[in-house]
């Protein structure tokens, strides 16, 4: 490994200018391949890529990048954990809506949940009473477009596999 980086492998955690590691991350501070600048990339323990890589501060004399602290570090750590944290928002917004319609019964909720399976991705389309008792569960393709209307619609049809 050259001079910039230490030898993480030895188990210590390493806390240096452009190589720090704590909490379950790794800051590393990387020359900006685009320009004379300088980046650093988050990488949380264990996964294969950056779950963040932004600008990263010229050091005094303009050439150097600013070394890592513990500040910037946790600093870092706060932000990449955010940006994973809308990451798996979005993506349970996008695998698990919900409608509520209004029935003479009284309201039904109707999920859809997607499962993205690279061979054989699928959805269940699923409804619930008032109280929260199932009341039908389906599979239906992926690209099933869940709204009140078809909700409404399956529904009315007895829960017959749309």
């Amino acid at each position: 490994m050259s001079n910039d980086y230490p030898d993480p492998d030895d188990g210590a955690l390493v806390q240096a200018d452009r190589l720090w590691q704590g909490n379950g991350w790794t800051a590393r501070v990387i020359k900006n391949e685009d320009d004379d600048g300088w980046a650093v990339a988050m990488i949380k323990d264990g996964e294969p890529e950056p779950a963040l890589v932004g600008p990263w501060t010229m050091g005094r004399d303009k050439k150097n990048p600013k070394p890592l602290d513990v500040n910037a570090f946790n600093t870092l750590v706060k932000t990449a954990s955010e940006v994973i944290r809308r990451h798996e928002q979005q993506l349970h917004a996008q695998l698990h809506k919900q409608v509520t319609v209004s029935m003479a019964d009284g309201p039904v909720r109707v999920c859809l949940d997607i499962t993205p399976d690279e061979d054989d991705p699928y959805a269940t389309l699923s409804a619930c009473d008032q109280y929260g008792a199932a009341l039908a569960r389906v599979r239906v393709a992926p690209t099933f477009k869940l709204s009140a209307t078809s909700a409404s619609a399956w529904i009315e049809s007895g829960y017959k596999k749309p």
